[in-house]
């Protein structure tokens, strides 16, 4: 009688001994096995190395927050989750989370407290839910707060491309989870050690002074003003990381010329917003103004990198408005907005990691580009016009009183115009086979080398709007006459974090996950079917298992019993 209970009793301990043996090697063996098809719950080497250098533990708040969130939402929300215990499984130190509504906060403080989430670019979205009451809508945060013993900061979550499908946008939110919330880990545990030198003296930034740039990066890099014809030799500018040549208004030299050229050839990341016109937007009332072709030196450096910025200025029909007067309405000013196809709402993007997912990008006054030969240089088009644009060759007419009509469709043939162009590989020095300016000796010189080249037509794509009532700057990026927040400053912290480290925590933004929507007439002609076998069969295929067993076990002691 004993041995037979020691008989039935054996397969339990066994199991129950296995289950232990496996906890005690979990406590020294860590691995996982990401079965999914996108690869779902691994992450890039890049987010590894900066889960890695982890000294202290961190908490994340998520703030999007709510009872009543539709379907997409909810994935979203349980996503970040899912991210989040993701990095903890990776890291070094404890990740924690938490949820977190900022609603909550104390009435008095609650306002100071959304404020404070905008400067980490976090702002509330209207959400309207259907409820047995009917339609409502709640405000939410889609946001992350990252922070821990000391410092805090922040992430939106909740990011697409205009023209997206909520599905699309959702979709791609997800997909770029891992690159939030790593970029927030990395302002907290990696101050800025990047520089960026601001090339002045040729009239460049003449509107806001570089504070575009400045607003924009600050925490992410350390920002110099250099004036180049200071720079005495290539090594001078060898310590920035990335060199800016924005909106100039003077040409260059050709002793400055080579300066950057060589600066390229070390290895340099260089960033020109180049304007192919010179347009005076005040004069462009009554009469108008001719916008005149801008001759500014540079021209053969980049053409010998493989592009050409054209003497023109382009339109398009995706445009912002400008404000005009238009006389008294008593003795008050009337300001009327006119369309503007000059500014161009640019939001067709290239599947890049440093375009990808962006919003609209507002551009004013820009010029096309073409790409020439270049051997062993990779040209990516980012950002596109949209599919009904047209090109003016100068002199452009740019009036006020062109505007007064509505524009003729049937003028805007174009179709994606590329405004800003990516350059990588192995450039050739302008200089080769070229005498070189005075005072550079020829033994220094390098007359090829790989680096990066951005070119954009538009000379203030990163310059800041005035505020219209006291003439303070405003972010960057926003409207002063729409009250509109385009993607500008995304855009630049994008590419600036790209140059500086492209297989880096920007390359996770390439991930891609595929939406698997439910087929909605096979959900409604075979509902009862599969909740069938859902349901029920789990539940038969266990009793039908058990009775198996207990049959056996009753034959096989009936037969020792006889």
């Amino acid at each position: 009688m004993i041995k037979s209970s020691l008989h039935t009793v054996r397969p339990w301990l066994v199991l129950l001994g296995g289950g232990l043996l496996f906890v005690l090697l979990g406590q020294f063996l860590h691995f996982r096995i990401d079965l999914t098809e996108e690869k779902r719950f691994s992450l890039h080497p890049a987010t590894e190395d900066i889960l890695s250098e982890l000294k202290e533990p961190l908490h994340v708040d998520i703030l999007l927050v709510n009872d009543n969130l539709p379907g997409g939402f909810r994935r979203l929300q349980k996503a970040i989750e899912e991210t989040v215990r993701t990095f903890n499984a990776y890291s070094s130190e404890k990740i924690t989370f938490s949820y977190f509504d900022p609603l909550t906060v104390e009435e008095s403080e609650r306002e100071e407290f959304i404020l404070s989430l905008a400067d980490y670019g976090i702002n509330p979205t209207n959400l309207s839910v259907n409820q047995q009451t009917g339609l409502q809508t709640k405000l939410i945060f889609p946001g992350i707060l990252v922070s821990n013993a000391t410092y805090e900061t922040g992430a939106l979550v909740l990011k697409g491309e205009r023209g997206m499908s909520p599905d699309q946008i959702l979709n791609q939110s997800i997909e770029n989870l891992e690159f939030e919330l790593s970029n927030a880990i990395r302002k907290l545990i990696a101050p800025e050690s990047n520089a960026i030198a601001m090339i002045m003296g040729h009239g460049e930034m003449s509107d806001d002074e570089g504070f575009g740039l400045v607003e924009a990066l600050d925490g992410d890099f350390e920002l110099f003003k250099v004036p180049l014809e200071q720079a005495k030799t290539p090594a001078d500018l060898a310590h920035f990381n990335i060199v800016f040549i924005q909106g100039p208004r003077e040409s260059y030299t050709e002793r400055e010329i080579y300066l950057l050229d060589q600066y390229v050839m070390n290895g340099g990341n260089l960033v020109v917003l180049l304007d192919g016109v010179a347009v005076d937007i005040t004069q462009a009332g009554g009469e108008g103004t001719l916008a005149m072709p801008l001759e500014l030196g540079l021209d053969n450096l980049l053409f010998r990198y493989g592009i050409r910025v054209n003497k023109d200025l382009i339109q398009d029909l995706n445009f912002g408005y400008f404000p005009v007067m238009a006389g008294n309405f008593g003795n008050q000013e009337q300001m009327v907005p006119l369309p503007w196809p000059f500014f161009i709402h640019a939001g067709r993007m290239q599947a890049h990691p440093i375009t990808k997912g962006l919003d609209v990008v507002n551009f004013r006054f820009a010029s096309s580009l073409d790409t020439v030969k270049a051997d062993g240089v990779r040209k990516t088009p980012l950002i596109f016009t949209s599919d009904y644009s047209r090109i003016l060759a100068a002199p452009v007419r740019v009036a006020f009183s062109d505007m007064e009509q509505e524009p003729d469709v049937d003028l805007f043939g174009t179709k994606n115009l590329p405004l800003v162009y990516l350059l990588e590989g192995e450039f050739t020095s302008l200089y080769k086979n070229r005498f070189l300016p005075e005072d550079f000796a020829q033994e220094e010189f390098k007359e090829s080398g790989k680096g990066k080249v951005v070119v954009i037509g538009d000379g203030d794509v990163f310059q800041v709007e005035r505020n219209l009532q006291d003439g303070s700057p405003l972010v960057l990026g926003e409207d002063p006459f729409s009250q509109t927040t385009f993607a500008n400053k995304l855009f630049l912290k994008n590419l600036t974090q790209y140059l500086a480290d492209p297989e880096g925590i920007i390359a996770s933004r390439t991930r891609t996950f595929k939406i698997r929507p439910l087929d909605k007439v096979k959900v409604a002609q075979q509902r009862v079917y599969w909740q069938v076998l859902n349901v029920l069969a789990p539940v038969g295929l266990l009793m039908i298992l058990g009775g198996i067993s207990w049959w056996i076990r009753r034959k096989k002691y009936t037969g020792k019993a006889n």
